[in-house]
């Protein structure tokens, strides 16, 4: 990552910062808008309390005109170990006032792409503010401490639908994801992940089991993009959802596609013979390359292998397994 990239990236976390705490104080009085808040460049620096604070980091980074080409690369080699890529990025374009009876809420439309090159796989998902307040609140009880400088856009007794409130709320939210995005713990957490993605998966298990495959497969394959690049170092995480597509795909009469999606599945789980989706997907997979003409003896290989080293047990097929996902 070059030098623009790296001050690009201080410099947006910091204005992110600013308007998140600027918006969700407006209620506080001047004392305590006075005391000073905890400084963000690129990720908490609490556990580094000797690091220069921010103007003397801007500073330094006015200085660098000054600098050797051998110090430039030591200051850079340093930045690299403090601050990270925010490799997604988060976007709130629009917003929609949904009524229903007696309930009124504000729908955020939320955009997840890629940074740094063209994502023409961008992810879109709505959420409302109590489930920006849900998740909140859930990881306050288990990163309280890295939470502790997350400020989150307070309640307003009147005024919700205001244009001017909801375009506040537009970019404090934006600013909110991406700080919990830039700390790790946070963004590999379940609970962040499901904020992402739980809703739109649950709305496709109904699908599927309504027999809705078309519908179904339309959300799978919007979910599993943003599964994959949130879940990067847990592949095996995404293999549930492979297999719906799977199964959509075969019910649908798609068998090139469904065995393809099934060697996405099988390749996650090379090392994890015992996973409870493995045998059903071999199975799948067998009838899919016979089905095709491609070689399905080798994967008629394994599941022998398979049942030579297990006692016989019941085995559930790849859909009845998929269809028991997300029942409530």
């Amino acid at each position: 990552m070059d030098q623009d990239s790296y001050c690009t990236a201080e410099g947006e976390l910091l204005e992110a910062v600013s308007r998140i705490t600027t918006f969700s104080t407006t209620s506080l009085s001047d004392e305590e808008q006075n005391q000073p808040k905890a400084a963000i460049s690129c990720q908490m620096r609490r556990e580094n309390p000797e690091k220069e604070d921010l103007q003397d980091s801007s500073t330094s980074l006015s200085s660098n005109s000054s600098m050797t080409t051998k110090e430039l690369q030591e200051y850079w080699r340093n930045e690299k170990r403090q601050c990270r890529q925010v490799k997604l990025l988060f976007e709130i374009p629009s917003t929609r006032i949904v009524e229903h009876h007696f309930s009124k809420y504000v729908m955020y439309k939320i955009i997840i792409l890629q940074t740094g090159s063209f994502d023409s796989n961008k992810s879109v998902i709505e959420r409302r503010y109590s489930d920006f307040e849900k998740l909140h609140r859930n990881l306050l009880e288990d990163f309280s401490e890295e939470m502790e400088d997350v400020t989150f856009p307070k309640k307003t007794l009147t005024g919700n639908f205001t244009e001017e409130i909801i375009n506040e709320r537009k970019l404090a939210f934006k600013d909110y994801l991406r700080l919990l995005y830039s700390m790790e713990y946070i963004r590999r957490s379940k609970k962040f992940i499901d904020f992402l993605t739980r809703a739109e998966l649950r709305e496709a298990y109904g699908c599927l089991r309504g027999g809705q495959y078309t519908k179904a497969l339309e959300i799978l394959l919007g979910v599993i993009g943003l599964q994959e690049r949130l879940m990067r170092g847990n592949p095996v995480s995404i293999v549930p959802t492979l297999c719906a597509i799977v199964v959509c795909h075969k019910d649908l009469e798609n068998p090139a596609s469904a065995f393809e999606y099934g060697e996405k599945a099988l390749s996650c789980l090379r090392v994890h013979t015992s996973h409870r989706y493995y045998i059903p997907l071999l199975d799948t997979m067998i009838t899919l390359a016979y089905e095709l003409g491609k070689d399905f003896l080798s994967l008629q290989e394994k599941l022998e292998e398979w049942k030579a080293k297990k006692d016989p047990i019941r085995v559930f097929t790849l859909k009845e397994l998929a269809v028991q996902e997300y029942v409530q």
